[in-house]
């Protein structure tokens, strides 16, 4: 298994200039991609306990991989995939922490993060997820089998209260797809 070398600038990871300008999105990816959508959707791919990946567990402030909620998802502009969103919460973490975590379902966890004054965002962090990573091959999966030798993705720590949130979002070749959508023509 290999761990990804996180890096806390972007420029780092050698991305193309479009990406690094996705990756580096300031306040919520969700409303950006919005923005750029006429149909947005969150697919949850799945919310259980898990154990975190390797390269989390410092992260959130586990001295190795432990139990963890886990909640992975898609998140598609016009029926096309865009992002796979894999968040971890540590299992110490209480529900005053995180309140609206396990009840989420299909909505964005960005609607919750960006507009609760209680939250406070970590720094982001940078890498390329390659082959040998266990994300990369969950995106595979995702995504039925498409192939790729590797992604750009970004992590960022949140805290509430007490609690850890962790949040990878990998971005897919199809974000470089988007343009802002054009405002809908009123018709008489």
């Amino acid at each position: 298994m290999r761990l990804a070398a996180w890096q806390p600038h972007v420029l780092a990871v050698r991305a193309p200039a479009a990406m690094q300008d996705w990756l580096t999105t300031e306040g919520s990816l969700t409303a950006r991609l919005m923005a750029h959508s006429e149909r947005f959707r969150v697919r949850r791919l799945h919310q259980n306990a898990a154990t975190c990946l390797a390269d989390e567990a410092r992260a959130i402030g586990l001295p190795r991989p432990g139990r963890v909620w886990e909640r992975e998802v898609l998140l598609e502009c016009d029926g096309v995939p865009r992002v796979f969103g894999h968040t971890v919460v540590p299992t110490s973490c209480s529900a005053s922490d995180w309140p609206l975590f396990s009840a989420l379902g299909e909505r964005s966890l960005g609607t919750t993060l960006f507009y609760d004054p209680l939250v406070r965002r970590g720094q982001l962090e940078f890498a390329r997820i390659r082959a040998g990573h266990p994300l990369l091959n969950r995106v595979r999966a995702a995504l039925g089998g498409v192939e790729a030798s590797h992604y750009y993705a970004r992590r960022c720590v949140y805290r509430r209260r007490q609690g850890l949130l962790l949040v990878t979002e990998v971005f897919l070749p199809a974000v470089l797809g988007l343009t802002p959508a054009t405002p809908l023509q009123n018709t008489k």
